[in-house]
């Protein structure tokens, strides 16, 4: 997720200051992850730099000044690139690691029907936990573990289809060691 082009879509509507940015993100996109001080303040600081955000007043009260940013039309043109810009799908990186872990599981002599079963009751116990925050969620918690269940899913029958192959590629494995011939490479 890109949270310096989050926060600007959430300083889009009005001036806000890094505190109402964070608690806002927070609220809407940081269930699973939320963002620290820290990182807000730097990536504000950064947007800030680059021209896409400026600083528009600054508060007093008790403890330090708070300062107030607004997005400027450089900002809002980019906010608007990066809406406009689909997402290149990508493999997830558990995916990723899944596959490297079946791979070099089977390849050292180890079960990869263990490991893939093993998988899948992490994956069902994942759903089962997006099926009850989707039952007492709001709508974006709803939106959220739909999005979730949904890729969870597309993993289940990976791991399904994996299992489904996985004497063929003991054998591809068998031969060489390490695949080879017919795409695969060492």
């Amino acid at each position: 997720m890109s949270v310096s082009r989050t926060l600007l879509g959430l300083l889009e509507t009005k001036a806000q200051h890094g505190y109402t940015l964070r608690r806002r993100y927070d609220g809407w996109f940081g269930t699973s992850r939320p963002l620290k001080s820290a990182q807000v303040y730097a990536t504000l600081q950064r947007l800030g730099r680059d021209g896409l955000i400026e600083l528009a007043g600054v508060t007093s009260g008790e403890g330090p000044d708070r300062r107030m940013y607004a997005i400027t039309d450089a900002g809002v043109t980019e906010l608007e690139r990066w809406l406009d810009e689909p997402e290149v799908p990508d493999v997830s990186a558990t995916r990723r690691v899944l596959f490297a872990k079946m791979v070099i599981a089977m390849s050292s002599g180890r079960s990869a029907v263990q490991l893939l079963d093993r998988q899948r009751q992490a994956h069902l116990a994942r759903m089962r936990d997006m099926r009850a925050l989707r039952q007492r969620g709001d709508l974006l918690a709803q939106l959220d573990a739909d999005f979730e269940m949904y890729h969870l899913d597309a993993d289940l029958k990976w791991i399904d289809g994996a299992q489904a192959r996985l004497d063929r590629l003991a054998a591809l494995l068998g031969e060489s060691g390490a695949p080879s011939s017919d795409g695969w490479r060492p």
